[in-house]
């Protein structure tokens, strides 16, 4: 999927001119990779923000940088701490006839057998790296659990094969598993704490 972004090269001195685009709503951003010299530019954030909410982190994004077109992938946004708004934005070009890396959130699908049975689900693995052209990354990989029984596991090996890409994370990776849910002693035998030794104290 690609989408089109308009973008504005920007100049870098004085550093104050940063602040001023964040204040008019633009986000400081600079692209480089295929064929394209590492070039500063600003991007609306409200566009930028619509285009990632709808299209996803993973989608191919179109822009005109010194009137060249060129096809990016967004590589690294810095966010505020307080605000959450953008404060930096980095991209890369990308040849869309070459593989690429890039992560892909994992998806479980459906209730497990063992859920339903009592046990609980637990999730360890969030992300997956995938391998495709830039036009066929997916944004999420879904992985069915419906059959997972208390005891069982699913792993990286375990997801579900695609023409369009390849998985390159570790396929002994667990993403998931069921496991018994602990007893209301066993929660309450946790917390408890062992009364502590003092060390040089003679017991009686």
């Amino acid at each position: 999927m690609s989408v089109s972004l308009e973008v504005k090269e920007r100049a870098v001195r004085p550093r104050s001119l940063r602040n001023q685009l964040r204040h008019s709503g633009q986000v400081p951003a600079v692209v480089y990779g295929f064929e394209i010299e590492s070039t500063p530019i600003s991007v609306e954030e409200k566009e930028l923000t619509r285009i990632l909410r709808d299209n996803g982190v993973n989608a191919v994004i179109t822009m005109t940088v010194g009137g060249k077109k060129i096809n990016t992938l967004l590589f690294k946004a810095q966010l505020d701490t307080f605000t959450s708004k953008m404060k930096h934005v980095e991209f890369l070009a990308v040849n869309m006839k070459e593989a690429t890396e890039v992560e892909a959130e994992i998806v479980l699908v459906g209730e497990s057998e063992g859920v339903k049975a009592g046990g609980e689900l637990a999730q360890n693995l969030y992300n997956v790296l995938v391998s495709a052209t830039p036009d066929k990354l997916p944004e999420r990989v879904e992985v069915d659990i419906t059959k997972l029984a208390i005891g069982d596991a699913i792993t990286v090996a375990d997801l579900p094969k695609s023409k369009d890409y390849d998985i390159i994370t570790d396929g002994e990776e667990q993403i998931a598993a069921v496991v018994e849910a602990k007893s209301e002693t066993e929660e309450e035998s946790v917390g408890e704490a062992a009364e502590p030794t003092v060390i040089g104290e003679k017991p009686e």
